[in-house]
């Protein structure tokens, strides 16, 4: 059983006021897969970057946290992508984005997925229209060899001009989805709806299985046999980037861990959900009090010594 996550790759500039605190590597799915990899589990990356110094930069910093890199394309015409995130009085970060790909993305030869294997996938890179054929193509893939394919959509307010263009396709993913993971904010974002029990009643005929954060609210889960909750100890965060993409984390290294196949999802028990839910929320916990967007290296050591 290995692990696949596709997404973007980004340098984030971390800004606290008008000081840069600090650079981190970052994207959605890639922080998930540094934090799989710090684990020890068989994380496989798919992305593209620029063949610069950044990109360089990035790709050791792959290789030192364990994650597959070969199904990395390094574009020669083009720059990695950097952000500018700028923390707000509560932590959490407002973007602005420099990008500049080639005209043919994703350029790379994708794996042979196998049974059971866990593909996570979602942000607006699985919506782009200049990159959506390419996730579809890896997405059929997935499905098509009965891969456990994880969708975040991680939708949020900026794209809210676009929502009517990119609902089919977000729905779209979740028919591919067997297990969505979203928040609060996603779903209201999505269906301006942002109840647990308003986004099941949508979602129930294309997943599988839907674990619905709500921050300080907690996590919710709901399956056509299961609805309950799991409250969340109340932190103050240092930085909220990352939060989310290591949530997904804890839920695929619990699934890989403990060997869940794609049929078992939708049938799981309360107390095997209640255990991932436990640890993803541990993890992402860990992210907001740094500002690593990853599980920090000392936590995951300690954490592979005791489980």
């Amino acid at each position: 059983m290995k692990i696949y996550a596709v997404g973007e790759t980004i340098l984030d500039i971390i800004f606290k006021g008008v000081e840069p605190l600090t650079a981190k590597p970052g994207g959605s799915a890639f922080n998930a897969a540094i934090t799989l990899g710090r684990l020890d589990a068989p994380i496989n990356f798919i992305s593209e970057m620029g063949n610069d110094k950044v990109g360089d930069m990035i790709q050791d910093f792959m290789e030192e946290n364990g994650v597959k890199s070969r199904y990395v394309s390094r574009y020669p015409n083009g720059h990695t992508a950097i952000a500018l995130a700028f923390l707000n009085k509560y932590s959490d970060a407002e973007y602005e984005f420099y990008k500049d790909y080639p005209a043919q993305r994703l350029e790379v030869k994708f794996p042979e997925f196998q049974k059971d294997d866990l593909f996570l996938f979602g942000s607006f890179y699985s919506l782009n229209p200049g990159i959506r054929p390419r996730v579809k193509i890896l997405l059929e893939k997935a499905e098509k060899a009965g891969a456990t394919i994880i969708y975040d959509p991680n939708f949020r307010s900026s794209h809210a001009a676009e929502r009517d263009d990119l609902i089919p396709v977000i729905l779209e993913n979740m028919e591919y989805a067997t297990l969505v993971r979203a928040s609060d904010e996603d779903l209201l974002n999505i269906f301006n709806k942002g109840g647990p029990d308003e986004a099941w009643e949508k979602l129930s005929s294309y997943t599988d299985a839907l674990v619905y954060t709500a921050n300080a609210g907690g996590v919710y889960l709901r399956s056509e046999h299961l609805s309950f909750h799991v409250e969340v100890e109340r932190i103050e965060p240092v930085s909220t980037i990352g939060a989310g993409d290591t949530f997904n984390a804890g839920l695929l290294y619990g699934i890989w861990k403990n060997g869940y196949r794609r049929e078992q999802i939708k049938s799981l028990e309360k107390k095997q959900w209640e255990a991932l839910i436990t640890s993803a929320t541990q993890f992402s916990r860990e992210v907001c009090l740094s500002y690593d967007n990853y599980l920090p290296s000392g936590f995951a050591k300690h954490f592979k010594q005791n489980n």
